[in-house]
């Protein structure tokens, strides 16, 4: 098989069709899972930003003579927890150290336990199903 996946991406011996999909939807739910972190992360870093804001608009409320507004977004909004006793970093660790880390070692576990470890099984078969043999930008490998 010199034309084909790489010896990390050929299903082990006896791995059947139906496992292969099973993993292959696992891993997709991962990288569904992977880019909500990715929004926490975008959540986290836009609440900050948004606080830091808030210093500028108070500023800027006191100068046109509004200390009233200033000081209720003074006391009510900068350094808010988003969530009950929570800063968007906390929501961030727990996240990365509950749910996140749970299902990272699920997938990881079944990859081992099934596949040899083997990552993308499903995806280097649809490639080698969809790809034209012998074209120029349809290798198999790089």
């Amino acid at each position: 098989m010199s034309d084909g996946p790489d010896a990390a991406h050929r299903r082990p011996p006896g791995l059947d069709d139906a496992t292969v999909e099973a993993l292959g939807k696992l891993s997709e739910a991962l990288e569904m899972v992977e880019r909500v972190r990715g929004h926490l992360y975008s959540v986290h870093q836009l609440i900050g930003e948004a606080d830091f804001k808030l210093d500028d608009a108070v500023e800027l409320f006191e100068r046109a003579g509004h200390p009233a507004v200033a000081q209720r977004i003074q006391h009510e909004l900068i350094g808010r927890n988003v969530l009950p006793g929570r800063w968007t970093f906390q929501v961030v660790e727990e996240f990365d150290d509950g749910y996140y880390a749970e299902f990272r070692g699920i997938e990881r576990d079944a990859r081992e336990e099934l596949a040899q470890g083997r990552r993308h099984l499903w995806e280097a078969e649809l490639k080698e199903r969809r790809r034209t043999h012998g074209r120029a930008g349809h290798e198999a490998l790089p």
